[in-house]
């Protein structure tokens, strides 16, 4: 028996209907590998094995990995007990891997992080997490939700709002609702040229998100002519994904 462990945020979904909705999601059309994380009482994990031929699940909590390995001993060394956030990925895929999860709401942004880290890896996701998480990483720009993981996530992948899970499928019963995004890598011509220098100007303007950018980002504009850019009187919100990566290197020239 697992046991739902409040530090781990864990809420076991047991609804099997909205398990399929979320499996079926995960287009993976060319069979390439992939990884569940923390599948905890394993609700998604049965339909996984059956529909992909190479499946890996990583899982941190020990009472979960046993009774997982109990259920599925056939998963074998596929089943990896280690912290997603320190695993690295190459060592279960070195061309294209999809990731799929019922995310603890306390790791969602992390997990998001990793797999912009690692976004030459990951050309597919489908996470279900707190819904209005689920929501801000797929708005468009200028509404009040839109902010760093909107941008960062949509200038590296196509990002759907896929559906809303209610509380009462989980056990515990979580006090929020859910939702559930598809990612999918997007043109790579079309991406930021440098992602380390786009985060940091990214978070810097989101950091003071009432200001303008001339005002957020100061320290990163010591060097630009102000007169050249339109874009300086504008708050983040009001920038679009695009805008911001124009906005990267029109700044990354100017160096």
């Amino acid at each position: 028996m697992v046991k739902p462990k409040k530090h781990l945020g864990q809420h076991f979904l047991t609804d099997r209907h909205t398990a399929d909705k979320i499996c079926n999601a995960l287009v993976n059309k060319d069979d390439w590998p992939v990884l569940e994380i923390g599948p905890g009482k394993g609700v998604l994990t049965k339909k996984l094995m059956e529909s992909h031929n190479e499946f890996f699940a990583v899982e941190t909590d020990e009472e979960a990995v046993d009774y997982l390995n109990d259920l599925f001993p056939e998963l074998d060394n596929r089943l990896i007990k280690k912290d997603l956030l320190v695993l690295d990925l190459t060592k279960i895929a070195s061309g294209k891997l999809c990731i799929i999860s019922n995310l603890p709401y306390n790791i969602s942004s992390p997990v998001l992080f990793k797999v912009l880290e690692n976004r030459n890896l990951v050309d597919e996701a489908v996470f279900m997490m707190q819904r209005e998480v689920a929501r801000r990483i797929a708005s468009p720009h200028g509404t009040k939700v839109y902010g760093i993981l909107s941008v960062l996530i949509q200038a590296y992948y196509d990002v759907e709002y896929l559906f809303t899970v209610n509380e009462g499928v989980f056990f515990p019963k979580p006090k929020v609702k859910s939702g559930v995004v598809r990612l999918v890598r997007n043109a790579e011509k079309d991406q930021p040229d440098d992602y380390k220098f786009f985060k940091h100007l990214v978070k810097a303007a989101f950091n003071q998100r009432r200001k303008t950018l001339r005002n957020s980002l100061k320290s990163i504009l010591s060097t630009f002519p102000a007169q050249d850019a339109t874009w300086l009187g504008l708050r983040p919100e009001q920038c679009s994904v695009q805008d911001f990566i124009e906005i990267a290197r029109q700044v990354q020239n100017q160096k």
